[in-house]
């Protein structure tokens, strides 16, 4: 998306994105989770009075009416499908990367030579390859969900997180050592505004809500795993300043990349052709190829891990299911779902949708569309219906008396700040799609 929209005049857009409307938007989900200690769904039958609770989570004593009820459990419905419907796809990316991965290190180990040309062809060619890729990578979270959140995810994210941050730190050395770096920076931190259109606001709201985790409930999940003395704007600002420095690590890293091959490739093409014919053509190249693929795994697959903990926290806490048989269900569940993606480029590849093709269409009409609409109506629900008085509380647990202006601030961005711009930005999209 940056390459498509100039640049360093996108990275700006995202980065302002991130703070302005991801760091409220984040906050919210999180205060939702802690407070109803719950996940999406049942927090919302909490919220209109279907179970019951010590305390009201709503600013009132009433009751909702049945259209509230309807509506904020449509809600819920809605991110849940999303979420389903991302993971089913993003599992189908996280194969080709496995894809690679594996072709790569086959390489490097002597086996066979290594052409990233090739590599997609056979990719692109055959259905059961894509199919058989997306399953194993769906095995390998459904395992760790399965295990639960202490013996699964966090253990997994305690070993695997420095790891991804060490291999993204040598290779953006190594990036910024290559001919093209010099170039590649000035493109990617040097704003050209008149890069961008008018659809550019919503991409970067859609990406930045996509990178936080943000509208598939997944962050009122997580929220409901904190601790009571957690402090959740601190927690956010981390979250949010952690993924923009991730983000912008992986521009330097890739765009090097980018400008060695053909700059005129822009989509998948790109990131499965041009990026690894480079390493198979550069000196020491299968190394770095390797580490840049496995960097990018283990990053697909702590997305893919929260995602799928989001869907299994919610099916047992409604349907009181056991982590395990939710866990499989689920999983077995996107298996199904992801055969429209993974077979688009091949047997279904004859269904367009205008300019797009099936993962394409898929991929635009969830980030960019779904995802903003679902994430701004969760957090009208929280700032308007929730209490304030125990949203006011969470703002309080600091000693630097500050804690009534930085609630005041928040809830003003959330209420009438954010929620315009995001608005106006679907509004531009809109018009420009018309």
């Amino acid at each position: 998306m940056a390459a498509e929209n100039g640049g360093g005049a996108f990275v700006l857009l995202y980065l302002a994105s991130a703070f302005l409307i991801g760091l409220p938007f984040l906050i919210a989900e999180l205060l939702l989770g802690k407070l109803s200690r719950s996940s999406l769904f049942p927090a919302t039958l909490k919220m209109v009075g279907e179970r019951h609770i010590v305390r009201s989570l709503t600013n009132s004593g009433e009751s909702s009416g049945p259209i509230e009820r309807t509506s904020f459990k449509g809600l819920a419905w809605a991110s849940l499908i999303l979420n389903l419907l991302v993971l089913s796809y993003y599992a189908v990316i996280s194969g080709w990367v496995l894809h690679f991965l594996i072709r790569i290190l086959i390489g490097l180990l002597g086996f066979s030579t290594f052409h990233g040309d090739q590599s997609l062809q056979a990719l692109m060619t055959h259905g059961w390859l894509q199919v058989l890729l997306t399953g194993l990578h769906l095995i390998v979270i459904g395992v760790i969900v399965a295990r639960d959140l202490e013996h699964g995810l966090e253990k997994w994210v305690g070993y695997a997180m420095p790891v991804f941050a060490l291999l993204l730190g040598l290779l953006v050395y190594k990036s910024l050592t290559l001919p093209s770096s010099a170039e590649a920076m000035r493109f990617f931190l040097y704003p050209d505004f008149s890069k961008l259109s008018v659809s550019s606001p919503a991409q970067a709201i859609g990406h930045v809500f996509f990178t936080l985790s943000i509208g598939f409930g997944t962050m009122v999940t997580f929220g409901s795993y904190l601790r009571d003395e957690s402090y959740l704007p601190l927690a956010g600002l981390r979250v949010a300043t952690l993924d923009s420095v991730i983000s912008v690590l992986a521009g330097i890293l890739i765009f090097p990349l980018i400008l060695m091959g053909d700059t005129k490739v822009i989509g998948p093409d790109l990131f499965f052709k041009t990026v690894p014919d480079l390493f198979g053509s550069m000196g020491g190249g299968l190394i770095f190829g390797a580490g840049f693929f496995l960097c990018l795994y283990l990053a697909s697959l702590g997305a893919s891990i929260g995602l799928l903990e989001t869907l299994v926290a919610n099916l047992r806490e409604t349907r009181r299911i056991p982590r395990r048989k939710g866990a499989i269900g689920i999983t077995l569940l996107c298996l199904v779902v992801s055969l429209l993606p993974a077979l688009s480029s091949n047997m279904l590849s004859f269904v367009r949708i205008g300019k797009f093709g099936l993962l394409e269409f898929w991929d635009v009409l969830l980030i960019n569309w779904a995802l903003p609409m679902i994430a701004l109506l969760i957090s009208q629900m929280v700032s308007w219906k929730l209490r304030q008085d125990l949203v006011a509380k969470e703002f309080s647990q600091t000693l630097t008396g500050s804690s009534v202006q930085l609630y005041s601030h928040w809830i003003f961005v959330l209420r009438y700040v954010a929620s315009p711009i995001i608005i106006f930005a679907l509004a531009l999209q809109a018009w420009a799609l018309f």
